[in-house]
């Protein structure tokens, strides 16, 4: 079983001690740039939050006197699932649909 699509929260970013808000169950997640709604990443997984809170979103300078590179403004929303199965179907038909409409587009 598939439930809705979560609203669009903003990405927490470092040092602020901001937490993401998402399932500890199989689902989808979807990252975009909040600026031009461009996506930055999408998947589907056993665990939302843990596979949010993996992503690599910032950047760390490979010398240590550096000041890391700045974060893009990123949202996210989720969408649980049943089980990683029922995610990877509800991926697999959005990636469908968004692959027919951008070559209708083109």
């Amino acid at each position: 079983m598939i439930s809705t699509w979560s609203e669009w929260k903003r990405y927490p970013r470092l040092g602020r001690g901001e937490n993401i808000e998402a399932p500890i169950t199989p689902g989808i997640y979807e990252v975009r740039f909040a600026g031009t709604g461009a996506l930055h990443s999408f998947g589907a997984v056993d665990n939302v939050a843990q596979a949010l809170s993996l992503l690599p979103v910032g950047t760390k300078s490979w010398f240590g006197r550096r000041e890391p590179a700045a974060m893009p403004d990123l949202e996210y929303r989720t969408c649980a699932t049943s089980t990683k199965a029922d995610a990877k179907a509800a991926a697999e038909r959005m990636i469908g649909r968004r692959e027919t409409y951008m070559s209708g587009a083109a």
